[in-house]
């Protein structure tokens, strides 16, 4: 897999900060630079918000890409309509993309409406998939699926996402209005995550990407500006309706699907955690539908976007509100289910894998439980990895060495040293604890400025 989030070393000061919030433990700080372990990167973009010195991107494609082909299509996700202030016209950010070098525009939200469209008219299309059925729209949630939670593989509604199919009958209509060949027109995802970026290049679920490449939409906000400002009356470009631009913050998908279905939406890598594993353990049974967004309130709080995700999404209601409820049908402008069903399964990415062989497995497992109890088990990152498991895990498969954890040290100088104490050497967050007169006032309730008890007597 091409992933697009990447470190710039030269920023990168090694402070672990990154390492601690990856979802999947896929960071680890060595010799004073944080490098990512690439099998278990699901480009959620949580290390590029967390990290202070801005040391983490995601490389998305330059607009020069345009100049490789006759005919281009930007398709804009709903989330750029919410990153500029006192807009009530999105014509007016899509005549602006023309002005870019796009040839056409093709919005995401127009897939998406059609998206809901089938849900609505066909129902039975997901009535073999186990209940509740998780949405396919986010890709970081599905890599992560295929990571941490395969066995709900099969739980994942059976159909590509809204910018694969918008980028499908982009490139369908321009052929037919072009007369040009498929291949000889460019069509670009805009999008708002890193994950985006990367699913526009190596698909999951398509066995080749429909997509010629993406932009985000931070790369694109600054160069929209001009443009918007020189539009006096804008082209009425538009062709989706509410139902597909809601699909940009959390719940839109849910809310739009059927009326009958009980839904739950929820957004941020924690809480989506949390559920999934509540899906596994079969604690969700009242459930048909799950909305997971690995950003806070959705797309619009995608990692390439400019704005405040709660402005943005709120931005986005007032919006939608001038906006018909939807435009066009599945059956008529799609027509064949073939079209948006997943030519390649999900399938479980065993990136925990600790030998092909069983019994080295099994041996390499039992190392590793041996060395995390002689572990202090604080989590305090200064290994470089993100917990004592991973740590031990990293040292049984050759990542690290077990002086690498400071408690390892202290232990070694012990024993050469003998009778000398190591906290001398170390540093302070590192030293045993010392029973001080501090503590034993505290101990004993009394305070050391007054004689007298700290807390009144009961």
């Amino acid at each position: 897999m091409e992933h697009s989030v990447s470190i710039e070393y030269a920023r990168c000061r090694g402070c672990t900060t990154c390492m601690k919030t990856c979802p999947t433990q896929a960071i680890r700080v060595r010799r004073g630079k944080a490098t990512i372990l690439d099998e278990r990167c699901i480009d959620c973009g949580a290390c590029i918000r967390s990290c202070p010195h801005k040391a983490i991107k995601a490389v998305s494609d330059p607009l020069t890409c345009l100049e490789e082909f006759q005919y281009t299509v930007a398709l804009p996700d709903p989330a750029l309509y919410s990153q500029f202030q006192n807009m009530d016209n999105i014509d007016r950010i899509l005549d602006a993309l023309t002005g870019l070098g796009f040839d056409a525009v093709y919005e995401t939200a127009k897939g998406a409406s059609l998206l809901t469209d089938y849900a609505r008219s066909h129902p039975e299309a997901l009535r073999d998939v186990p209940r509740p059925i998780i949405s396919s729209a986010c890709p970081a949630v599905l890599r992560l699926i295929q990571i941490r939670f395969p066995q709900l593989i099969g739980h994942i509604a059976a159909t590509i996402s809204p910018v694969e199919l918008s980028a499908i009958l982009a490139r369908q209509k321009a052929v037919e209005e072009t007369g040009l060949l498929p291949e000889q027109i460019g069509v670009f995802a805009i999008v708002p995550c890193s994950a985006q970026v990367t699913e526009a290049h190596s698909p999951g679920d398509l066995q080749a990407p429909v997509l010629d490449g993406a932009f985000s939409i931070q790369d694109l906000y600054l160069k929209l500006l001009g443009p918007m400002k020189r539009i006096d009356t804008p082209r009425p470009l538009s062709t989706a309706g509410r139902a597909g631009v809601r699909w940009a913050f959390c719940g839109g998908e849910a809310s739009v699907r059927g009326s009958g279905e009980r839904f739950l939406a929820v957004d941020g890598m924690d809480s989506v955690i949390q559920v999934l594993e509540a899906i596994e353990d079969d604690r969700i049974t009242d459930v048909d539908f799950v909305e997971l967004s690995a950003c806070t309130k959705g797309c619009v709080g995608g990692c390439l976007t400019v704005e405040n995700p709660f402005v943005a999404a709120m931005r986005l209601r007032h919006l939608i509100d001038g906006l018909p409820a939807s435009t066009g049908s599945f059956d008529d402008e799609v027509g064949d289910p073939a079209l948006i069903q997943p030519d390649k399964p999900l399938e479980f990415s065993p990136v925990l894998l600790l030998d092909e062989d069983r019994r080295a497995a099994m041996e390499k497992m039992a190392a590793i439980h041996d060395l995390e109890r002689q572990l202090p088990g604080l989590l305090c990152g200064s290994c470089g990895a993100p917990s004592c498991h991973a740590f031990a895990e990293d040292v049984v498969l050759g990542r690290a060495d077990r002086s690498d954890c400071i408690f390892q040290v202290r232990a070694r100088m012990q024993e050469i040293t003998g009778d000398g104490d190591p906290d001398d050497y170390l540093p302070t967050p590192f030293r045993k604890r010392r029973t001080s007169d501090k503590a034993v006032h505290v101990a004993r309730g009394t305070n050391l400025r007054s004689n007298g008890p700290k807390y009144p007597p009961a």
